[in-house]
């Protein structure tokens, strides 16, 4: 069996979260440069199986494309054409960075563990995941 892997594509950092083989558990993974994460993800399934790939989609309260999705829409494309075998499919982002962050807050760590943007992006797709899982 393999795992689920979920990206949260921002312009500058890519949070990265990942369920275990059983697909009940979903942890964050690492936050990796935008630009390398194509690479990472590579590098990734050459090492464990991975069923599907989740991909934030960022919406705004209209449901209507956020700016963001400029720069998403090229990796989601590049995505699929790495791996034409493994299934992309696209999740509600909304609000993911709000929830982590509370979250990071609520788990008590130091002002500046809490402003460590890597550690949001993480955390973002960590909780982008698991909403993913709970749909099924």
């Amino acid at each position: 069996m393999g795992r689920i892997v979920a990206i949260d594509y921002g312009q500058k950092r890519t949070g990265i979260a990942v369920t275990d083989e059983l697909k009940i558990i979903a942890t964050g993974l690492t936050t990796v440069r935008s630009m390398d994460a194509l690479a990472f993800l590579k590098d990734y399934a050459g090492k464990n199986q991975v069923d599907c790939f989740v991909v934030g989609e960022p919406k705004q309260m209209n449901y209507t494309d956020s700016e963001s999705a400029v720069f998403i829409e090229p990796f989601v494309k590049a995505l699929k054409l790495m791996f034409p075998d493994i299934p992309v499919e696209r999740t509600d982002e909304r609000f993911t960075s709000l929830l982590a962050s509370r979250t990071i807050r609520q788990a008590g760590l130091k002002k500046k563990d809490r402003q460590d943007k890597a550690l949001v992006d993480t955390v973002s797709a960590t909780i982008m995941l698991q909403s993913y899982m709970e749909k099924f």
